[in-house]
């Protein structure tokens, strides 16, 4: 699952990206408006965390930009706490939720998950396939009830095939959720996070389509 971070403030965003790093997610930093409108524009995020404040451009006009030009991944801004003005114009604008400063970090991570849930026309925070469970609250994953031990770049790939069961997701998209923008990035790798995987879970959990990605059925 990837993320972008859009906050200029330096501590704040060091403690977003290792909370939501911890959580699973990969996350992009955009310390300005005009890279933040930039990367949204470029990259495919499942949700984006939005600080109105942002230098060169504001955060409401990246939104409103992003809106305009048709895109509609999940936004949560973040405000400060008296600006009430702020939180209507946020939502006016395409926001589809806000949290003031100073919030928990919990609370935070709770709201991401729920506008990641509702995108993608979910209710529940567990994703299940068979007899295998993702947890997106704890980030852990059940096989018949028994943890299941996985590395981070592993829990992303089973992830990211989770919560878009029943499509075939293609290496170079499974390739953005792994790795950093800026990081060379070789499909190839792909394959051996998939092997790995695959003599973790059931048998024939992940499928191979010749010549597209990969796919976990959905189940019937």
């Amino acid at each position: 699952m990837r993320v972008l971070v859009a906050e200029d403030e330096p501590t704040l965003a060091a403690q977003l990206n290792e909370a939501l790093s911890a959580a699973g997610y990969r996350v992009d930093l955009a310390d300005n408006g005009v890279d933040a409108h930039w990367l949204g524009d470029e990259e495919a995020y499942e949700a984006v965390v939005l600080d109105l404040g942002l230098p060169r451009l504001d955060g409401l006009s990246v939104l409103r930009r992003w809106r305009g030009d048709g895109r509609t991944m999940p936004v949560l801004i973040l405000t400060a706490r008296d600006a009430w003005h702020e939180k209507v114009e946020g939502i006016d604008a395409g926001a589809d939720d806000y949290l003031a400063k100073p919030f928990h970090m919990e609370e935070l991570l709770a709201r991401l998950r729920a506008l990641i849930r509702r995108s993608a026309g979910r209710a529940s925070a567990e994703i299940a396939c068979g007899p295998v469970v993702l947890d997106t609250r704890s980030s852990r994953v059940t096989v018949d009830g028994s943890p299941l031990s996985l590395t981070s770049h592993e829990f992303r790939l089973l992830s990211c095939l989770l919560h878009r069961q029943g499509e075939v997701v293609s290496r170079a998209e499974l390739t953005e959720q792994l790795y950093a923008q800026d990081f060379e990035r070789d499909s190839n790798t792909i394959e051996v996070f998939v092997a790995r995987l695959r003599r973790k879970l059931p048998p024939g959990m992940i499928e191979t389509v010749r010549g597209l990605g990969y796919r976990i059925p959905g189940d019937p």
